[in-house]
């Protein structure tokens, strides 16, 4: 137990201040928190475990972080505090002893195209500085050398309003460094116009083959059809150029079908606002399976996607360009700019140099600057949001930890839990979330939540040091020290997918073949090129599902049945049963309750504070109108059947009058995963990490794939639900699937048929197949870090 003294035990002449050392908190019910009450010790390492979905997230993010940042945000101004996200107060009696908590959450960082690791960590923005300052020739200012500002050119005339007014003539310029072709993106898209339509038919011959595009359709085709732009009678091919460019660039313009006023507007415009502009997750298979197909991306032609300007690209410091710069690996970066020695911008380079140290002590150094920020993982992006805290000079702060392991192989997981204790050992209090048993094993103090998930968890089942849970007849006590063994046999592999010649990346002209039939593990250090092999250089036209590390997408409105397509058929149930239309069956469509529009609760905005939600009095909740609420299907109204657990739900759906078996099949994968404990209708944004992963993972085993390939399956997963995951992965090879799971976790590694581990390094040391085997040849040969750290966990 920690030496934390608590209040009011104060040795005798010691001072007031001294006697704040706990963090208290009682009666929390964020979430499916029960009443939860717990200290916690100041200035030490406590982890938070237990299963996925009991409670740890809503305790430490929800309730202790999100109080902290609260009040932090109440010291503004009224004014400063409506431009800030208003945050309300956590469901809970008391919260004491708080200080100010930094979080560092696997948040992905923005997707957006223009964002990258540079721009993400201010790197790009010192390089910028150092560039105008040293840069032979001079460009101009750091803007110059910015792939996000345009150069802007622009004279007129302006009014002065001051004193008399008169008009004066007036000049503005802005040098960019954005690349004008890509606009700064790096890549350009390219829609592919066979998969659009046919051009041998016309119109009215059906000549579209974009998905929900008939030639009967009302107020799609008809629209190009009687707009007058084209003939609906002649073949596309033999449009006339100007007819061409109207059908596919034409602007907005009003014309009339059928005696209604629509918008007529070229096909390109309208394909890229009706799907490109769309995530590509959200959207239904065969409609991603278009998207995917119909729109390609290649490096921009013009600054070879570096998305800078000719000019920006031609000034250099030692033969090293900013684009150059930005491509290298963070590491060689680093070595780059220690042999600069400028005076005029020492504090710079000492900025930068400490700041690009901080990548490679945290094992990013294999990562370059212009690697967009959308594409790092989970686990990358948090420890990219570390460094900026590794060299700060704060103390008695807490800071907030999502799992800082996932992502990182064995051999890594020793230096981010260095990194845990300096952060502790310089005064701080250091909140985990965490699942990974070598990285409780440094814990000052557990904070063990369950005993199970959803309505089965949110209590505090154990509180103490780590020996103590060893002890502890808690579900992570009693797995603690769980090791998979290596199987006796594996299964033969009936086929391969062959894979010759992968450069994606680091890869080194990598020629491997992927067993089919089989468990398949490709493995390595982070950065060693398990991704850019799985994702980026199997073959097209493999038949493959690919389930990866995505964020699931999704509003207060959306919950697992809308997401798994659950919602669909039992509304086609009620409907039939009842005689009336589906539609009345969606709190998002007509059987919506009026006053809060489906929600379930009304909402009020309070401008600088937080928005208020109180349960809807007219619909109590329920989310549906009264009359939709007499409609039944088994004895069950729709508020009723959304209220049901995903076990529950599974029951009612595979027997008697209520038996679905479209429904029944959904569920059944729900509950493969381990979602058995959630209700049909939770908003998908109450769910924790690893549950939004389960749920995906749900989703796609009804794909008709024949190769399963899967990321990480074990980020967010108890040591509990791991046992389960490989039980689910089993099935689907005994059911003639091939599963190909990229994978740091020893207990899968164990239970593989086959490893493929890359390395020996990260970067530029990594992208080699250094092992491919079964498990049990990979312990015997020691022959890899891999090898090494599975034969100590299996104790070989």
């Amino acid at each position: 137990m920690s030496s934390a003294k608590r209040t009011g035990t104060r040795a005798p002449g010691a001072h007031a201040a001294d006697g704040h050392d706990l963090i208290r908190v009682h009666g929390a019910r964020e979430n499916n928190l029960k009443d939860v009450s717990v200290e916690i010790p100041k200035r030490r390492l406590t982890f938070f475990t237990g299963v996925s979905g009991s409670g740890k997230s809503s305790l430490v993010f929800n309730t202790i972080a999100a109080e902290s940042q609260r009040l932090i945000n109440e010291t503004y101004s009224a004014f400063v505090q409506g431009f800030m996200p208003t945050l309300a107060r956590p469901e809970v009696d008391v919260l004491d002893g708080l200080t100010t908590a930094i979080i560092v959450d696997q948040q992905r960082m923005g997707a957006d195209p223009r964002s990258t690791v540079g721009t993400a960590t201010d790197v790009n923005a010192m390089l910028r500085i150092l560039f105008s300052r040293l840069g032979d020739p001079h460009i101009g200012p750091p803007s110059a050398y910015s792939f996000n500002t345009a150069s802007v050119r622009a004279s007129g005339a302006i009014t002065v309003e001051r004193g008399n007014k008169k008009a004066v003539k007036a000049t503005f310029q802005r040098t960019g460094g954005m690349c004008t072709n890509c606009e700064g993106r790096g890549t350009v898209s390219d829609i592919d116009l066979t998969q659009l339509y046919d051009d041998t038919k016309s119109l009215a011959e059906g000549a579209f083959t974009i998905p929900g595009w008939k030639s009967d359709s009302q107020w799609t085709v008809q629209v190009y059809a009687q707009s007058g732009f084209v003939d609906p009678d002649k073949p596309i091919r033999e449009y006339t150029e100007r007819q061409l460019r109207d059908f596919l660039y034409g602007d907005p313009v009003k014309v009339k079908v059928n005696g209604v006023n629509l918008t007529y507007e070229g096909l390109i415009p309208k394909i890229q606002k009706s799907f490109l502009s769309k995530d590509k997750e959200a959207m239904q298979p065969h409609i991603r399976a278009f998207v995917e197909r119909a729109v390609t991306f290649t490096t921009c032609p013009e600054c070879d996607g570096t998305r800078l300007s000719e000019g920006a690209r031609s000034s250099r410091i030692r033969e090293t360009s900013i684009a150059d710069a930005c491509a290298m690996e963070i590491r060689d970066l680093a070595q780059w700019a220690r042999e600069l020695d400028e005076p005029s911008v020492a504090p710079l380079l000492t900025a930068l140099r400490d700041t690009l140290d901080s990548f490679v002590e945290i094992g990013l150094g294999y990562l370059s600057l212009d690697r967009p920020a959308g594409t790092l993982s989970g686990g990358e992006a948090q420890r990219v949001k570390m460094i900026r805290h590794l060299g700060s000079s704060l103390t008695d702060t807490t800071y907030v930890f999502d799992e800082p392991t996932v992502g990182l192989h064995p051999h890594d997981i020793q230096r981010m839990n260095d990194l845990l204790l300096r952060l502790r050992d310089k005064g701080n209090t250091v909140l985990v979330v965490e699942h990974k048993p070598e990285a409780i094993a440094i814990a000052d103090h557990v904070v063990d939540l369950g005993p199970g998930a959803g309505t089965e968890g949110g209590a505090v089942c154990f509180e103490g040091t780590v020996e103590e849970l060893r002890a502890a007849d808690t579900v992570t006590g009693r797995h603690l020290d769980d090791r998979a063994s290596l199987k006796e046999t594996v299964r033969e592999a009936t086929g391969a997918l062959e894979i010759r010649g992968a450069r994606t990346h680091n890869l080194q002209d990598v020629d491997v073949d992927v067993p089919l039939g089989v468990l398949c593990v490709v493995t390595g250090v982070a950065g060693s090129g398990k991704s850019s092999l799985v994702h980026g250089s199997l073959p097209a036209g493999a038949d493959v599902v690919s389930v990866d590390q995505s964020p699931v997408k999704g509003s207060r409105r959306s919950n697992p049945a809308t997401y798994t397509g659950l919602l669909e058929p039992i509304r086609k149930a009620f409907a039939k049963a009842n005689g009336v239309k589906p539609a009345l069956f969606s709190a998002n469509s007509e059987g919506a309750c009026p006053t809060c529009n489906g929600a379930g609760v009304v909402y009020t905005d309070l401008a600088m504070m937080a928005g208020v939600a109180t349960p809807c009095e007219d619909c109590e909740g329920r989310r549906f109108q009264p009359a939709v609420l007499e409609y039944r299907f088994g004895g069950r109204d729709i508020s009723e059947v959304l209220a049901m657990s995903v076990a529950r739900a599974e029951e009612f759906f595979g027997t008697g009058e209520a038996r679905l078996p479209a429904a029944h099949r959904i569920l059944g994968r729900l509950a493969d995963v381990g979602l058995g404990y959630l209700t049909l209708g939770q908003p998908l944004t109450t769910l924790s990490g690893g549950e939004r992963q389960r749920l995906k993972l749900a989703t796609h085993m009804g794909d008709k794939g024949g190769v399963y390939v899967l990321d990480e399956p074990t980020s967010g997963l108890h040591l509990a639900d791991v046992e389960q995951l490989l039980g689910l992965l089993d099935r689907l090879v005994d059911a003639g699937k091939s599963v190909v799971v990229v994978e740091h976790h020893q207990a899968v590694m164990a239970h593989a048929d086959w490893i493929i581990d890359l390395g020996p390094g990260a970067g530029h040391d990594g992208g080699r197949v250094v092992f491919e085997g079964t498990p049990a040849d990979l312990v015997a040969g020691l022959s890899t870090l891999t090898g090494q750290h599975l034969a100590a966990y299996v104790g070989a």
